[in-house]
């Protein structure tokens, strides 16, 4: 366990400009937009978190398969805990840690945030999310919300550094019929901001 707080201490001290490392997982048709093209179209804030936990002495986070839902674009998707910023929250830290309760019940006192990633929008549903990483202490007690999260999916962090330097390219359902960089991890296709947010999180994992 010291090996793996050690860890947490020099993550947590690494610096990394986060765009390069989106623009390896970023659709084809993505638009590149500054902050203030984003801002300007007056986007719905959220937030999301990888929550980082010990199991077979190695770092672990959770994935979530989306359940279905019409009213949700992401629906039946891979993506990480997290959702939309409520005034309430006061912060967007505070949002990742809510959303992460909601979804898979894990106590928000039980999480501190170490890290925060680039933020970065999302084109179809105008969302503008802010990234997280935070960690607890011990292996945590999974209790999924049905109306958010159909399957839990636990990925070590190792798995990352496996990823070839080169994105592999499928065609999805929901991608306009044009390759998309995916991320294959054991047949669950993780791609768009998820991967995106991901590939920041592994670049940053290497310099550690």
């Amino acid at each position: 366990m010291k090996r793996l707080s050690n860890i947490i201490e020099r993550f947590a001290k690494t610096e990394l400009d986060g765009t390069v490392s989106h623009q390896l997982y970023s659709p084809p048709y993505r638009p590149l937009l500054s902050t203030d093209q984003i801002m300007a179209l007056d986007p719905k804030l959220a937030a999301v978190n990888i929550l980082l936990y010990p199991k077979e002495n190695q770092w672990y986070f959770p994935l979530m398969v989306r359940s279905v839902n019409q009213h949700d674009r992401h629906s039946g998707q891979i993506s990480l805990p997290g959702g939309k910023y409520e005034e309430s929250d006061g912060n967007f830290e505070t949002t990742a840690k809510r959303e992460t309760f909601e979804e898979l019940g894990i106590v928000m006192e039980s999480m501190t945030i170490i890290k925060t990633l680039t933020p970065i929008y999302v084109p179809p549903s105008n969302f503008y999310v802010h990234a997280y990483v935070s960690w607890v202490a011990k292996k945590p007690k999974f209790l999924l919300q049905e109306s958010e999260a159909q399957e839990l999916i636990e990925m070590p962090v190792s798995s990352l550094f496996n990823l070839p330097d080169k994105p592999e390219m499928k065609v999805l359902s929901s991608t306009r019929g044009t390759e998309v960089p995916v991320i294959d991890y054991n047949g669950y296709i993780i791609w768009g901001a998820t991967s995106m947010i991901l590939s920041e999180f592994r670049d940053l994992m290497k310099k550690v």
